[in-house]
């Protein structure tokens, strides 16, 4: 895993952390293009990244995701942002899976943070509850949702926060089958292409997103 934060107390607490639970960190540092140096070298199965990094804190946490994405494609990646920016989520998980965009104040619970770093490793997508109720918030007129029924939304809504089916039965308490005959069914309304499931989880995730 290699790890990129200019706030060098959260990058060596977070790194000590995670090495604690058996990740191998192969490189720290503070800014984006240093990570891309160490994503190249060592082309870890994770890369996590701050959005706002030297030296103008604005996207360069971003642009270097981009670059890990289309460069060293099987290396997963975590953004680890302070603030809701969601034109910055969205043209994160849009460029596939294996992609996380997660609000540092948030991160409280630390089982469950290294549960959702697992999850992406292994090709999940996952978002952050508050940036999805803020996309919730903020719905447009002519929504492309309104075909779903109201629990298909509710499903749609917790497959943005990166649960799995078992979750999302477990959160509805219904079964693991209605969930499938659910997703098969949003899938099926939205019109996503004929790809793998996987795949299509995260583009109807997209729709979501971009929808609200």
């Amino acid at each position: 895993m290699a790890l990129a934060d200019d706030d060098v107390l959260l990058r060596e607490g977070l790194a000590s952390l995670l090495e604690r639970r058996g990740f191998d960190v192969v490189g720290l540092c503070g800014d984006s293009t240093e990570l891309i140096s160490l994503v190249r070298e060592h082309r870890p199965e994770l890369a996590i990244v701050d959005i706002r990094m030297p030296p103008s804190h604005t996207t360069e946490g971003l642009d270097a995701a981009r670059v890990i994405r289309d460069e060293v494609p099987k290396t997963a990646i975590v953004v680890l942002s302070s603030h809701v920016e969601v034109e910055h989520a969205m043209d994160l998980l849009g460029s596939g899976e294996r992609s996380g965009y997660l609000l540092k104040s948030r991160v409280t619970d630390v089982d469950e943070f290294i549960e959702t770093l697992e999850r992406i490793v292994k090709g999940g997508s996952v978002v952050d509850p508050a940036l999805v109720q803020e996309l919730v918030a903020a719905q447009r007129v002519d929504d492309p949702l309104d075909v779903l029924s109201p629990r298909e939304l509710e499903v749609l809504g917790l497959m943005a926060e990166g649960r799995s089916n078992a979750g999302i039965a477990h959160q509805l308490w219904i079964t693991e089958g209605t969930v499938e005959k659910h997703v098969r069914s949003i899938l099926m309304k939205l019109r996503l292409p004929a790809t793998a499931d996987d795949q299509r989880r995260v583009l109807a995730v997209i729709t979501y997103l971009d929808a609200r």
